[in-house]
């Protein structure tokens, strides 16, 4: 069986208050892009499990591997058998677009199908939590409004299709602990879930991520890459997470086509289009892109 689990990009994000748990309190909305790794599992050829990683490398031993943990996981609690698990990565890490949440999201949903276990996705949303805070959002993979830590999940009425998004992954690795310490927790004005229930061209400058003013001052490259996406045509763009991606949002696939040329020299550079439900994956990933 194969599947090719997706991105994730954040529309708006912000820090609302600090936990005593050590964690912080979000409110983001989740929004699903087709850009994949692929997935594939099989039954164990010698009776134990094993996880073969190809394309980007995976820079952690395989039982530490967010898949090899989800494997675990339903084997412990649902007694699955073993199996052979192939993941081609294709999104970047350490970008703030969810890849390796996704990748176990996907294995959980596999294994269930797999393995005939009848768990309903809120229980598989419930087991995927507890394997990281944005793992539940994959199981649904629907435009979600999050809270809590990322784990509370309420589905938004907001489709961007039609519409192309440029994806820019630059060289630059972004602490997630120093994002955090350097902001300053606050209740946003305007609530997330109303403003992007607003047209996205009313987005920018409403619409905002909490840790673009510390990171950007840490990486300045990164606002360079976010004006210049404006200054293409973007009608909105921001910082995904606590980066280092980059995303542009465009009306046109011609007007993205021309940014991702015009942003080539940035780093890894992706245009894609945007569907709401992702009902249609439109390549395989481990296939060369034009």
């Amino acid at each position: 069986m194969i599947t090719f689990p997706n991105a994730k990009i954040n529309l708006g994000l912000h820090v609302v208050a600090r936990r005593g748990d050590g964690y912080h309190n979000l409110e983001t909305v989740f929004y699903p892009i087709p850009l994949c790794d692929a997935l594939e599992i099989v039954p164990s050829g010698d009776g134990e499990a094993h996880l073969h990683c190809y394309g980007r490398s995976v820079d952690c031993p395989p039982e530490k591997n967010l898949v090899m943990r989800a494997f675990r996981l339903l084997e412990r609690e649902c007694g699955v058998q073993p199996v052979d698990i192939h993941l081609y990565k294709r999104i970047p890490d350490g970008a703030g677009l969810g890849g390796g949440s996704s990748d176990a999201a996907h294995t959980l949903l596999m294994l269930n199908e797999m393995s005939h276990l009848g768990l309903s996705l809120e229980q598989l949303a419930c087991m995927a939590a507890t394997l990281g805070a944005d793992c539940p959002f994959f199981v649904y993979n629907r435009p979600m409004l999050a809270h809590g830590i990322g784990d509370e999940l309420t589905p938004v009425d907001l489709s961007l299709t039609g519409r192309a998004v440029v994806l820019v992954k630059p060289p630059v690795s972004v602490s997630t602990a120093q994002a955090y310490a350097r902001v300053t927790p606050a209740v946003p004005p305007t609530p997330v879930q109303e403003i992007v229930s607003w047209p996205v061209e009313l987005w920018d400058g409403q619409l905002i991520n909490d840790f673009e003013p510390s990171v950007f001052a840490l990486h300045p490259e990164l606002w360079s890459i976010k004006l210049r996406l404006l200054l293409a045509g973007a009608d909105y763009a921001a910082m995904s997470g606590s980066g280092s991606a980059i995303f542009g949002i465009f009306r046109t696939d011609r007007l993205a086509l021309a940014a991702a040329k015009a942003l080539a020299s940035c780093g890894e550079v992706f245009t894609l289009p945007l569907d709401h439900g992702l009902s249609l994956i439109p390549e395989d990933p481990r296939q060369p892109q034009p």
